[in-house]
């Protein structure tokens, strides 16, 4: 039986658009409410660091020199996780996590997932279909803290959770059951502007604009199937409301310059302007789709 308030935050920042490139981990174990014990770690990639993700979070080739590799600190992580509640922040860090450990041949933590913007979407009415972002919502709170910094991220979720259960009085095993309910409020989404799929209002990345770029596996159509019943409305073209560019999966870590997409260039010049648009690879996007249906 899971103790009222017993639960760990984590996550993780990437070195490039494959999500297994984990680079750097945060977490903070929280018991009866309280932060008890909080590590951050560099972590080597054994991958290529891509310019993008580096102006984000500030971490390259340089800043891993000597951190461990993945195998060398996964035993911590099964300390911290197995038979735990852990807290991730949307299912992404997730995903993350799932495919650095198949990278290296590693079994996945035994932990049960909670993703507190789900948690967000069900708390406070203006996050229930928009503004669900982890900026956002600690903003709202009055949370301050560094973005883009793994602990301090796990942080901040975990303090979305807390403030949560405080505000509905839901203690912690029951919302691993109310974030499967249908979202009670009313949907006032803008769908103004020209898309090709609306988003499911219930899905967990509702909100969440999603542009499909290269050469995928699957149709697009089966694609953007996938991805509204999860909570993404579908454009065709990349714009300042893109929040999601899924990529074939072409070695995007070689591509440069025209090789890459005009959508995939464009993207990483909005991000480079400062927006706020996370590339995944198109297999990352299938296992979001899949630990998004299974939760």
């Amino acid at each position: 039986m899971y103790k009222t308030l017993n639960f760990v935050a984590i996550d993780f920042e990437t070195a490039n658009a494959d999500m297994s490139s984990i680079c750097q981990l945060g977490l903070v174990h929280v018991e009866e409410g309280i932060f008890k014990q909080e590590w951050k770690t560099y972590i080597d990639p054994e991958d290529l660091f891509d310019d993008i993700n580096v102006s984000i979070h500030g971490i390259d080739e340089n800043t891993v020199k000597g951190a461990p590799k993945l195998p060398d600190i996964v035993n911590s992580i099964y300390n911290y996780l197995d038979a735990r509640i852990t807290v991730c922040h949307t299912h992404f860090d997730r995903v993350a996590l799932h495919k650095a450990c198949a990278k290296y041949g590693l079994r996945v933590p035994t932990c049960t997932w909670l993703d507190s913007a789900r948690v967000s979407r069900r708390t406070w009415e203006q996050c229930a279909y928009r503004g669900y972002g982890l900026g956002n919502v600690c903003g709202m709170l009055g949370y301050q803290f560094v973005q883009h910094d793994a602990l301090e991220d796990a942080k901040a979720a975990a303090h979305i959770l807390l403030a949560a259960i405080e505000k509905t009085r839901i203690d912690l095993p029951k919302w691993l059951k109310h974030v499967e309910r249908r979202i009670g409020f009313p949907n006032n989404s803008d769908n103004s502007y020209n898309i090709s799929q609306d988003g499911n209002p219930d899905g967990a990345f509702y909100g969440e604009n999603l542009v499909f770029t290269g050469s995928l596996q699957i149709p697009r159509r089966l694609a953007a199937d996938m991805a509204a019943k999860i909570g993404f409305t579908v454009i065709d073209g990349v714009n300042k409301k893109t929040t999601i560019l899924v990529v074939g999966d072409q070695d995007v870590k070689k591509l440069a310059g025209h090789e890459k997409s005009s959508k995939h260039r464009k993207v990483e010049k909005l991000i480079a302007e400062g927006a706020q648009i996370r590339i995944l690879l198109e297999s990352d996007f299938k296992e979001l789709v899949l630990l998004a249906e299974t939760k």
